[in-house]
């Protein structure tokens, strides 16, 4: 069933000869900031310069040439703008009708062959994954499932740093002072054992600074496959590698393939050689591989040591080609924080340079840091809050939110409503902000069933599904859509309109926030509906009827939502 906007879409094409095509005319419709302003707008900014005219006077032209679908009850130019105002029975009966025809589907484009990888999480293993990695991982799920959404081939992906000094300093914490103890032995989660010899080697290491040179030598060691080196690597990684999967299956992570930066620091040596050919790849006075991107605006960029071991730029060099190659992609997007924008930007530079046809088709979704109340995490110092423990925490919150609701609930209820409530408690706290900007996670304030939470939509859906319990099996079919006459109604109904292109807006840009937006505003729409207009008291049949399905669409819409947000819908809170 076609939507508003492709109704729109197709008469404004018509209108102008099809010197814009529908698909084109479609991607500029805005909705006006207002609703004095009308339903859908359209700007006229780039006819200018294909009818050598101002915006304002297109805008005008078309306001009396264009055709109005049966929809649309008037269309008026405003300076640049063409806006039209939809008939108000009309936007009932499309919206609600598609949305229950379309179920699940609602607010998902037709596949449009377009081959993305999506690069998230990307955790070190010689700790466990912390609170930095569920704003990661959060925003790294929910763009794909947004990107899907929008009629991409996703493809999931985590990249492991499981080598480098950093990991080399936990083996050798591990070694000197493990006494060959194990994760079982010590009664603690693997991942959260090793990062204990990681802690314990800075400790170490302020007091003892000769256990940096060791580390460096044991690295050395590592990239000459010594024996002993590589089974206590491997051993440590696969502790660690055991932790994080049963974090990822715990929070919802989930990835198509992964990559392993021991597969590839070593493959970059034809790349280094190709940016040697070209001169911009050269030692310098201390014998290390410098990139020379000062002319280009940027610092230049080590791509290996003087001692010719490798560093996280020579993996990346190797593997964003293997990615692009292997995989076919049409885009590769990095899910990296805000203190890794200087070198996407090299990196980016450096594939430019080198000559690759992929290089404009990189894209660095930076997102900013998650801040304790006490300040940053720093993993080294062990002031960090690991994703576990935050994760019991709000679900324990949780917990006892639902026990002040049903406080005879069963044990086993309670802990999966619990759960589901507090990983929706975590990730939409983490995806409300743009990702760009930093951001406080309070625990207390994400679990509230009330304001811009997680689980107050998950409430307001539970509340919906209620009502339609209670209507049990209400014949919803062939109906007028002419009783909804209240604001509240047809603020509502706009909303649940607008979710097709709060989904497109989100997977264009890669912001889910602008999703969890909309997701806010319908939950705060429903719930004053419900409040000022009941459903079940209906003063007629018809009018029954029709609440009734604005109730079942709201729930559709909002089930939706969070699903593409990595979140579940429970129908009991």
């Amino acid at each position: 069933m076609p939507g508003f906007r492709e109704e729109i879409a197709k008469v404004i094409s018509l209108s102008l000869k099809e010197r814009l095509k529908q698909d084109e005319v479609l991607a500029l419709l805005e909705s006006p900031p207002s609703a004095e302003m009308g339903d859908i707008a359209f700007p006229c900014f780039k006819l200018a310069a294909l009818f050598k005219k101002s915006p304002a006077e297109i805008a005008k032209h078309l306001s009396q040439d264009v055709k109005l679908p049966a929809s649309v009850e008037k269309a008026e130019a405003a300076g640049p703008y063409l806006n039209f105002f939809l008939q108000k029975e009309s936007i009932a009966k499309q919206a609600i009708s598609r949305i229950l025809k379309e179920g699940a589907s609602y607010g998902k484009l037709k596949a449009n062959g377009k081959r993305v990888m999506v690069e998230y999480s990307a955790p070190n293993t010689n700790k466990p994954l912390h609170l930095g990695h569920l704003r990661n991982d959060s925003i790294g799920m929910a763009v794909c499932k947004l990107l899907e959404a929008a009629g991409c081939k996703v493809i999931k992906a985590n990249l492991v740093n499981d080598r480098g000094i950093h990991i080399c300093k936990s083996m050798l914490a591990y070694r000197l002072f493990g006494k060959g103890k194990t994760p079982a032995r010590a009664g603690l989660k693997p991942d959260h054992f090793v990062g204990k010899y990681y802690v314990l080697y800075n400790k170490k290491a302020a007091e003892k600074p000769e256990l940096e040179m060791q580390a460096y030598e044991m690295l050395t060691l590592w990239e000459a496959k010594d024996r002993k080196t590589i089974a206590l690597w491997k051993k440590m990684n696969e502790w660690v590698l055991k932790g994080f999967k049963e974090t990822y299956k715990n929070f919802g992570s989930s990835f198509d393939h992964w990559f392993f930066e021991s597969e590839f620091y070593d493959r970059a040596k034809p790349l280094v050689e190709l940016g040697k050919q070209k001169g911009f790849f050269s030692v310098n006075d201390e014998g290390a591989l410098l990139a020379r991107l000062e002319n280009y605006g940027l610092p230049d960029k080590t791509v290996s040591r003087a001692d010719g071991t490798s560093i996280y730029i020579t993996n990346d060099l190797a593997l964003t080609r293997h990615k692009f190659e292997h995989f076919m992609l049409d885009e590769s997007i990095w899910v990296v924080g805000s203190e890794q924008n200087l070198y996407f930007k090299q990196l980016f530079k450096i594939f430019e340079l080198l000559g690759f046809a992929w290089a404009g088709k990189c894209r660095h979704l930076s997102y900013g840091m998650v801040f304790l109340p006490s300040g940053k995490l720093k993993s080294r110092e062990g002031i960090v809050v690991d994703a576990d423990n935050i994760i019991a925490e709000v679900n324990c919150l949780a917990s006892k939110e639902v026990l002040k609701r049903h406080k005879k609930i069963k044990k086993t209820e309670l802990s999966n409503r619990a759960r589901a409530v507090g990983l929706a408690a975590i990730k939409f706290y983490m995806l409300k902000t743009a990702a760009q900007k930093d951001l406080h996670f309070r625990p207390r304030e994400s679990i509230s069933f009330e304001g811009e939470t997680g689980p107050y939509i998950q409430y307001t859906y539970a509340r919906a599904k209620s009502i339609l319990r209670k209507a049990k099996k209400t014949s919803l079919q062939n109906l007028l859509f002419t009783q909804l006459q209240s604001d509240e109604a047809k603020n509502l109904i706009k909303l649940l309109a607008q979710f097709p292109e709060a989904v497109q807006k989100s997977a264009d840009s890669l912001s889910p926030h602008i999703l969890c937006q909309l997701l806010i505003e319908t939950a705060e729409a429903f719930n004053t509906f419900y409040h000022r207009h009941p459903v079940m008291q209906a003063e007629s049949v018809e009018l029954k009827k029709e609440r009734l399905a604005l109730v079942q669409a709201t729930a559709q819409v909002l089930k939706n939502g969070l699903a593409l947000l990595n979140i579940e819908a429970i129908e009991r809170m």
